[in-house]
């Protein structure tokens, strides 16, 4: 895990090694155990290091290896990287490191840009072909580990983070009224390519993009799996879906043990972080660590689910640690959590994750958790309809079920500069869910979360808020070869009991009932979910700040009328229009966006 940087020149001038260097340095957090810097004539890459593998300067980056003609920097960890070494060596090739970042390299070498194909992982990787003369960028199936590109004439810059590329400078700053659209449309999600700045893109998860030395450039995706019933399959049962899925979710979980350091387990109390704690007690793990937090209740409502997290804990005498947190820290807590967005990130809980990161980061360096569960198994209450849903109807009920603001509604939020005619997010969506490759209407609806939203919104949140305290997290429910398998698993198993049943199901094996049957819970900080207190004020100055009202983002009575009335501001699945408008002007401002 690590933080990557680099420039490549197409107009014949050399990269700019100082822009690299604030880049680098920029994402000091994501790798606090060392720096790295290399360059040839058209290329630079830098590199922030997190030691989890190879904890040797053997595995520092930038690797270079000149009997290979091939330089890299990577970001990520290639689970299955002891099996691939071993499949190289008897190919006739060699190591210098015991590093995964090295199996990278020759794993490129031996099969070219097909060596995707070959990593079990979550990766950003810029390898430079010095032969070719060509950078390969590559990001993995599921989008776990970003990758930020800012394009001019002549240039081309990638990082890890959006705010490295800011800190490099001479980037287009204007808001992407697109991507504006999307963001006040989906919970604050703007999905790749894009940003919520003009001037930077996201490459998109499970895509190879390769940039000649002249500055053309070509892009395939490598893995799409298809959410349809497949031949193999056909005689399975419900018990043979539980089987093959449990079986799957145990290969993951120990995948995700892969490391020359210790590894703890986010332990929320929910299902999916409870199931990971059980699986890897009975794969023999013993005084594994875990760690939960609360914050203050307010307005009858919980501020922490200690009770199931404590009775996970004793169940498998984990070695836990709560961290209670009151509604004080939250505030200093808000502008921390901003100042580490790699994007504005509008979820309550993102600064929960931030400070429980903070926490867990003095104890260990890498950590697993339930993220992606609910996409992949249907989890969420607003999937269950769609088990209904005739499938040409598929649009219409998501977008019923899941938008923030329609089409029609933008018009008198945003400020007349950033208005569109058309309706960018509901012809994406529409686009998407009428796709072929989805038999029923959950199925397109799974495959939308999975692979459009999810990366930009709980990984996103994750990697980010674990980073900014260098700490590297894990996330099993999305091993590719489980999505795989939960995309043909029939829709009626996953929405069975209320969501995620054929997932219930396996964690009856393991789990007390009480962990599994009890409601659904969410990442609780009251004091955010209703904005109100020291967290208002804050939404309040940064609306009116002057900034604000130059940029003129959004229209001044619809600001108002929010913060007139709480209720018009709550909008579908508990998002809070409020602190979304609020969020984004505190993240541009914290960012030195003008």
């Amino acid at each position: 895990m690590c933080g990557i940087s680099g420039e490549a020149r197409f107009d014949g001038t050399s990269p700019d090694a100082a822009a690299v260097t604030r880049m680098t340095e920029a994402m000091q957090s994501r790798g606090p155990d060392g720096t790295g810097r290399w360059s040839d004539d058209w290329v630079a890459l830098g590199h922030r290091r997190l030691t989890i593998i190879d904890l040797s300067e053997a595995g520092s980056q930038p690797m270079v290896r000149e009997d290979l003609g091939l330089a890299l920097v990577f970001n990520g960890c290639i689970y299955n990287y002891p099996q691939l070494r071993k499949e190289l060596r008897t190919a006739g090739h060699t190591f210098h490191s015991t590093s995964d970042t090295e199996v990278i390299l020759v794993a490129y070498a031996q099969w070219g840009e097909n060596f995707v194909d070959h990593l079990v992982g979550m990766f950003a990787v810029g390898l430079v072909d010095r032969a070719r003369r060509r950078l390969v960028l590559a990001r993995d199936r599921l989008g776990i580990k970003p990758l930020y590109l800012a394009e001019t004439a002549g240039r081309l810059r990638f990082a890890s983070t959006l705010p490295a590329l800011l800190a490099a400078g001479e980037v287009d700053t204007d808001v992407d009224p697109v991507a504006l659209h999307h963001y006040l449309s989906w919970h604050s999600i703007v999905p790749a390519p894009r940003t919520i700045l003009r001037g930077v893109r996201k490459l998109p998860p499970a895509t190879v993009r390769v940039v000649e030395a002249d500055g053309h450039s070509r892009e395939r995706v490598y893995w799409r799996p298809d959410y349809v019933r497949q031949p193999a399959h056909r005689d399975w049962d419900a018990r043979d879906w539980q089987d093959a899925i449990g079986d799957a979710l145990r290969t993951a979980v120990a995948r995700r043990l892969v490391a020359d350091v210790p590894v703890g387990v986010l332990l929320s109390g929910g299902l999916d972080s409870s199931l990971i704690v059980a699986l890897l007690a009975e794969a023999g793990q013993e005084h594994l660590r875990t760690f939960s937090i609360g914050f203050d209740s307010r307005g009858g409502e919980a501020g922490d689910e200690f009770h199931y997290s404590d009775l996970v804990a004793r169940a498998f005498d984990t070695d836990h640690q709560r961290i209670q947190l009151a509604n004080d820290d939250l505030v200093p807590a808000v502008r921390r959590t901003i100042e580490a967005m790699t994007e504005p990130m509008g979820s309550h809980d993102v600064v929960a994750f931030h400070l429980l990161s903070e926490q867990v980061a003095r104890h260990v360096k890498v950590a697993q958790s339930g993220q992606g569960a609910d996409e992949v198994f249907a989890g969420y209450g607003y999937h269950q309809p769609f088990a209904e849903v005739p499938r040409h109807q598929t649009a219409g009920a998501f977008a019923e079920a899941f938008f923030d603001h329609e089409h029609a509604e933008l018009a008198g939020v945003v400020g007349p500069a950033y208005a569109l005619v058309d309706d960018a997010s509901g012809d994406l969506v529409d686009a998407d869910l009428a796709a072929s490759g989805a038999d029923t209407a959950l199925d397109a609806v799974l495959r939308l979360d999975t692979h459009r939203m999810l990366p930009d919104d709980p990984v996103k949140r994750v990697d980010s808020m674990s980073m900014a305290w260098g700490l590297e997290v894990r996330t099993p429910f999305l091993d590719q070869d489980l999505v795989m398998l939960a995309a043909a698993c029939p829709p009626e198993h996953k929405v069975a009991q209320g969501g995620k049943g054929v997932l219930k199901e396996v964690a009856r094996q393991v789990l007390p009932a009480e962990v599994i049957d009890r409601p659904k819970g969410y990442f609780p900080v009251p004091a955010l979910r209703n904005v109100d207190g020291p967290v208002r004020e804050l939404v309040v100055e940064a609306l009116h700040a002057p900034a604000a009202r130059q940029r003129a983002l959004f229209r001044p009575e619809y600001v108002e009328r929010l913060l007139a009335d709480p209720q018009a501001a709550q909008a579908a699945a508990g998002s809070n229009k409020l602190w979304q408008l609020g969020l984004l002007e505190l993240w541009l401002q914290t960012h030195g966006v003008e």
